[in-house]
């Protein structure tokens, strides 16, 4: 592999790249879904400042067990803001896409900031993550 091209990924890309090599699952038939999930995982690290994995509690932000599928804004207990709440969004995979790239260009008047995860790798790991939650 081509050094300059590792040196020019961005740091959570290279965690996912070194979760994919280094798991055992690559290697399985069939778990391909396995290892973007595991590659996922390492990427979702920037989400969990704000959101948490568990049905029970939310963070600062909604939890995201389940979020592949459901309806915007409609996680008990969380304060949503009104653009999001009436957003009439379900979080498909294409939707999850552009909120994950650029949240406020796909619900002006969010109050979610985040950095943003631009690149599609890494959205597919991250989907593939979030899709394994469900």
């Amino acid at each position: 592999m081509n050094n300059r091209w590792i040196a020019a990924l961005s740091p959570s890309a290279l965690v996912a790249l070194t979760a994919l090599v280094a798991s055992p699952a690559l290697y399985a038939e069939g778990s391909d879904q396995e290892a973007m999930a595991a590659a996922g995982a390492a990427v979702f690290h920037q989400c969990e400042a704000c959101h948490t994995l568990d049905p029970a509690k939310n963070g600062f932000g909604p939890d995201l067990h389940g979020v592949v599928g459901r309806e915007a804004g409609t996680v008990p207990r969380f304060a949503y803001s009104d653009a999001l709440k009436n957003s009439g969004l379900t979080w498909s995979e294409e939707n999850l896409r552009k909120w994950v790239a650029d949240n406020e260009a796909l619900v002006p008047g969010t109050r979610m900031r985040h950095v943003s995860v631009t690149d599609p790798v890494e959205q597919d790991y991250l989907i593939a993550f979030l899709k394994s939650l469900n």
